[in-house]
């Protein structure tokens, strides 16, 4: 996973069970359809007093002990398993829980040739509520930057041909319960996804600058393999991985 989109018109495309404060405020976020590493995206979390907040954040979790806001490796997604125990996500584990709001998210179906994207979205047209944790950062000049990573795992949900494995998505419930802390292991979050579909869209979405809902209208593969790829010189690995 390397773009989502986030533009969520309603409260009511929100599941239901979010506090209804915080489902106006998932729907008031910025429309964002093609967010990538280093972009900012709105997240669920809890603020200093510990209230329930939907603020911006940089995609891409930089650790607190890190000498620069950034990374020389990829932190935009963390493994279920593996980051309790993480030196890179630990700390951000055992605090710092979060829930990304998606419409959706771009992912390669790797049986075709050229690889083509698809766009993967709950089958009910309601909003996806990714697990995440996430990380405040600071220097000694005053320079600040809350960031987070999204929780992967397998997921049978996701359709075929694309490969299963994917966001960790929560039902609202659930999700609340991973914002307390009441639901604080690997386990715990390891649940059903929602039912999901996906379709085909246009390669556009790579170049980091185009940011429409264009991005997400669905493309004949057949015919729009001649046309020739956009410019991918975000660095933001999307080849490494689907």
């Amino acid at each position: 996973m390397r773009r989502f989109a986030q533009a969520i018109a309603e409260p009511e495309s929100v599941p239901d069970g979010l506090p209804r404060e915080l489902a106006t405020a998932v729907a008031a976020a910025p429309d964002r359809y093609n967010i990538g590493k280093g972009s900012t995206a709105s997240v669920l979390a809890r603020n200093a007093d510990g209230e329930l907040i939907v603020t911006d954040m940089v995609w891409g979790l930089v650790p607190r002990w890190s000498k620069t806001p950034d990374t020389p490796y990829t932190t935009v997604t963390a493994r279920l398993d593996r980051a309790p125990g993480s030196r890179i996500f630990a700390k951000a584990w055992a605090e710092r829980p979060c829930v990304i709001p998606m419409t959706g998210y771009y992912k390669l179906d790797r049986q075709r040739r050229p690889p083509w994207p698809q766009f993967v979205q709950r089958r009910d047209g309601l909003a996806l509520l990714a697990a995440g944790i996430w990380e405040h950062w600071e220097d000694g000049d005053g320079h600040a930057m809350d960031s987070f990573s999204v929780l992967t795992a397998p997921n049978r949900a996701i359709p075929e041909p694309l490969t299963p494995d994917g966001p960790v998505f929560l039902s609202a419930e659930l999700a609340l319960a991973w914002l307390s802390g009441a639901a604080n292991t690997p386990a715990s979050l390891r649940v059903r996804s929602p039912a999901l579909e996906a379709y085909p869209v246009g390669r556009a979405f790579r170049d980091l600058k185009r940011d429409d809902y264009t991005l997400l209208e669905p493309v004949d593969p057949d015919v729009e393999t001649t046309s020739p790829p956009p410019v991918d010189g975000d660095g933001d690995g999307w080849d490494e991985d689907s």
